[in-house]
């Protein structure tokens, strides 16, 4: 009857561990597995509203300038929590208002380099061009190491107020944790279609 009672308990003390071990296994690769493709996007357009919201909350002016436009960007390197591990990478979202097609974009910086040495920031790209949008969709866009530029409207107010001309038909407005910055200095920044995303 002992041997018989050992034999039993060993049996159940075995299958308790193999269990554990399952679950702590299951519980791994669940985490391992990361947020979905959908909570990703999800993610990402909800802090792309937050960061249009902000933007018009400091420049009013903004709102007509992208409602003019063929097409925006938003990029952000803070606000989504479950995505980044540094501040050198983001992630963005492009919208093109004819077709209102979504385009999910990807940052990464060589040296973070904005205006008033800030390292957590937003930019929104505003296209004039369906050429411009376009370029930037399907060829990306990179700051080289000197690049800089800046508001060429400066404070001068306007609806354009604040809104640095990165080209001839594409403006940039970056918001830093200290408000609307008005000039920019981009160092081995580029941006790229998301494989994953898209």
């Amino acid at each position: 009857m002992k041997r018989h009672s050992r034999t039993k308990w060993s049996v159940i003390t075995v299958l308790l561990i193999l269990s554990i071990v399952t679950a702590i296994g299951l519980i791994g690769t669940a985490l391992a597995k990361g947020p979905s493709k959908q909570e990703q996007r999800a993610e990402i357009r909800k802090t792309a509203q937050e960061v249009l919201a902000r933007l018009y909350k400091e420049q009013p002016g903004a709102k007509k300038v992208i409602s003019n436009s063929v097409g925006y960007a938003v990029f952000s390197n803070f606000g989504l929590k479950i995505f980044f591990v540094g501040s050198g990478t983001g992630k963005g979202l492009v919208i093109d208002k004819a077709t209102k097609k979504e385009t999910f974009m990807k940052m990464i910086e060589g040296q973070v380099g904005l205006g008033l040495g800030a390292k957590k920031f937003s930019q929104i790209w505003v296209f004039k061009s369906k050429k411009a949008l376009n370029n930037f969709i399907n060829s990306g866009w990179e700051f080289g190491g000197q690049t800089t530029a800046a508001a060429k409207t400066g404070t001068k107010g306007g609806a354009m107020a604040g809104a640095i001309a990165v080209d001839v038909d594409i403006l940039l407005y970056q918001l830093t944790e200290d408000g609307l910055a008005l000039e920019l200095t981009g160092k081995g920044t580029k941006y790229y279609k998301d494989g994953d995303l898209n």
